[in-house]
């Protein structure tokens, strides 16, 4: 036995085997204490509250900065964006377009009882077997528009040789003022074959007993509704008064082509009609419904330019110029009309080389009307300037470029390239890439590849 285990009585003894502990007392606290430890909890709870709203309002001003800054960025944004869009607006030049016709007329009409009197319309009408069948009649024309669509009427006008008046003024006018295509297309290749015999060699020609003057020609234009005045008055393309060209402008064209040829050797129009007609023509490539024609209208201003002499042509290429710049607006029309007077003949050169000088002494109100005054114009102008327009320096550009390029007289002298050599550096040169005035890239742009070419001569 252990020395350390209880003994037998202790063993029995309940509160020797379960002690009692005696309870701690408890601190006694005094009533500072106690308001010491509430105050400290208020100051936590203050000293919490005041951290929870300090990191509040952190994270609302940091969203407040941040939706702050983007405002003021999208609106930097918009803004730069309009400018862009007024930029880009500014830059698109409107295109080339002018109404060259108004309002048409009544066209003539179209009966034609004299042509009962025709030779050989007669012998058709006394021949056995029409008087059996009863084919041919003086009041109907029908059997001679299918002689006419068919091609034998011109048959039997070269087989005899001779053009009588019925018939040239009856194919004329179904020329003009047809309404049906068939028609007007088969008097218009009718009236061709007969003026294209009178300088075709081996070809017998035909004996005409009526041509058409100038003055048919121009009527037909005015019925049309063509507009010799139009830049006084120029139609809306919305009113009721816009009609546009009739189709019957078609053979109009390819008519004066050919008339002018014949004219060229048997002059039936004078000096002053085919100065007109030139103008007209160059008018009807200003309007747009027209571009499907260019190729027409170029064989017809080359059928009038070749149609004068040389005399004729030496007083009439300014005289030509002069009427036509007065005409047209200072605008992508006024350099359409220059571009559209092609080829590499003398005359073409002459012509377009006129109308761009005429056209840029208009710019400038007539104040000087010699080579050197035009030029100490333009280099007068400073690019830099804020309200510089260069929608009219391009125009300058491309008058001048074309003015210069085809004057043979000026090519003798250097202080005219000179200045303009002088002009193009200006404008390549003063303009910044980064300019966003409208059209300043344009007339930067242009004028250096125009100087490449200064350059090189």
């Amino acid at each position: 036995m252990d020395v350390d285990d209880p003994l037998d009585f202790e063993i029995e003894d309940s509160l020797l085997i379960n002690p009692v502990v005696p309870k701690k007392r408890k601190k006694l606290i005094g009533l500072d204490e106690l308001l010491s430890e509430h105050y400290k909890e208020q100051s936590k709870l203050i000293e919490k509250e005041a951290k929870k709203q300090t990191k509040a309002q952190k994270s609302y001003d940091s969203d407040e900065d941040k939706n702050c800054k983007e405002a003021k960025l999208s609106s930097l944004l918009d803004d730069c964006q309009e400018q862009m869009r007024a930029v880009g607006s500014q830059e698109e030049i409107s295109e080339w377009d002018l109404c060259v016709f108004g309002q048409q007329k009544t066209t003539p009409p179209l009966s034609f009882p004299e042509l009962g009197s025709w030779s050989i319309l007669q012998s058709f009408m006394n021949n056995e077997l029409n008087s059996l069948v009863g084919l041919v009649t003086k009041q109907d024309c029908s059997f001679l528009e299918g002689l006419l669509i068919n091609g034998w009427l011109l048959k039997l006008i070269f087989k005899c040789g001779c053009l009588e008046k019925s018939i040239a003024t009856w194919t004329f006018l179904l020329m003009l003022y047809s309404s049906k295509e068939e028609l007007r297309s088969s008097a218009c290749e009718f009236w061709c074959a007969i003026l294209s015999s009178k300088i075709q060699d081996g070809v017998p020609p035909v004996e005409i007993d009526w041509y058409p003057s100038y003055s048919e020609l121009k009527g037909a234009l005015e019925i049309y509704g063509f507009l010799f005045n139009f830049s006084s008055n120029i139609p809306d393309k919305n009113s009721s008064v816009f009609k546009g060209p009739p189709q019957n402008i078609i053979t109009w064209i390819k008519f004066t082509a050919v008339f002018c040829q014949v004219s060229c050797k048997q002059l039936f129009l004078l000096t002053s009609d085919r100065q007109e007609l030139a103008e007209v023509i160059i008018c009807l490539f200003l309007d747009r419904r027209l571009q499907g024609l260019s190729v027409l209208m170029r064989s017809c201003m080359q059928s009038v330019i070749s149609s004068f002499t040389e005399e004729e042509w030496i007083n009439s290429y300014s005289e030509i110029a002069k009427s036509l710049a007065s005409r047209v607006p200072m605008d992508l029309n006024c350099l359409r009309a220059v571009q559209c007077i092609s080829g590499v003949e003398t005359r073409s050169k002459h012509l377009k080389s006129a109308v761009a000088f005429q056209i840029l002494v208009n710019c400038f109100d007539n104040k000087v009307t010699d080579e050197e005054g035009i030029l100490n114009l333009l280099i007068s102008i400073n690019v830099k300037e804020k309200d510089c327009d260069f929608f009219k320096m391009y125009l300058y550009l491309v008058l001048t470029e074309n003015w210069l390029r085809y004057d043979q007289m000026l090519r003798d002298k250097p202080v005219v390239h000179e200045i303009w050599g002088l002009f193009l550096r200006n404008c390549s040169c003063q303009i910044s890439s980064t300019d966003l005035r409208s059209h300043a890239s344009k007339v930067r742009n242009k004028a250096a590849f125009l100087l490449q070419g200064v350059g090189n001569n």
